[in-house]
């Protein structure tokens, strides 16, 4: 109960913050951040600069924030939130389970298509160690909605019951990120979502329930295809 009304505490200060701001000044804020936490160093990048790209003073931005840090992980909370959000609207409707997992590995990677710069502080710049000591990484009302619909597989045989839910996720998120920053490494080239079809099927063969009849071994079928 204490650790559900810190987040409501820290997610209404959150708020609080960006709604002292005007829209614009918000915006242009998310801006810098953006540009700057992606694309330097985490250790070299400040609040000067963000306030210089942003045109708000650095006495603001800190008194509001405290730390770089602290403005980075705001956006960073917002934003996915955002992505959230966004999950759970379009799971709405879907019943059949593997779709629905299929949907929100799908939304993953065409976020992060999409929202390149959150993609690259996420899983390239910002130090796991860094973001973990803060209680934005739990990021619990995302993870829940993932885990509800892992351990729904689970409790219906659809999905391996010899892991923690928990296990299942990592494997399915690590893919995303792995995914992501490949497609960074390599240019870009081509649609990071291109391949979300044939790379789910092959991490649906991953996380099934090994002794449910008619499951296949990881990319069985895609092999002999090609």
């Amino acid at each position: 109960m204490m650790a559900v009304l810190l987040m409501e505490k820290n997610k209404t200060e959150t708020i609080t913050k960006f709604n002292r701001f005007k829209p614009e000044i918000h915006d242009r804020l998310g801006t810098a951040v953006l540009e700057i936490f992606s694309n330097s160093d985490f250790h070299k990048a400040n609040i000067r600069d963000i306030a210089k790209r942003a045109g708000v003073s650095f006495s603001t931005i800190y008194n509001y924030y405290g730390s770089k840090e602290g403005l980075l992980f705001a956006f960073v909370n917002i934003w996915l939130g955002e992505l959230t959000d966004r999950i759970t609207d379009h799971l709405q409707g879907i019943e059949d389970l593997k779709e629905k997992i299929r949907k929100v590995f799908w939304l993953q990677l065409d976020y992060y298509e999409k929202n390149v710069g959150l993609g690259k502080i996420l899983f390239m710049t910002l130090p796991m160690k860094t973001w973990m000591a803060d209680e934005t990484f739990q990021q619990r009302k995302m993870v829940n909605l993932f885990l509800d619909v892992l351990r729904e597989g689970q409790d219906e045989g659809i999905l391996n019951p010899d892991v923690r839910a928990g296990v299942l996720l990592d494997f399915v998120l690590g893919i995303v990120q792995r995914s992501f920053f490949m497609w960074i490494s390599r240019g870009q080239k081509g649609s990071l979502t291109g391949q979300a079809n044939v790379l789910f099927e092959m991490v649906w063969r991953a996380i099934s329930n090994p002794g449910k009849e008619g499951v296949k071994s990881v990319g069985n079928d895609f092999f002999e295809k090609n």
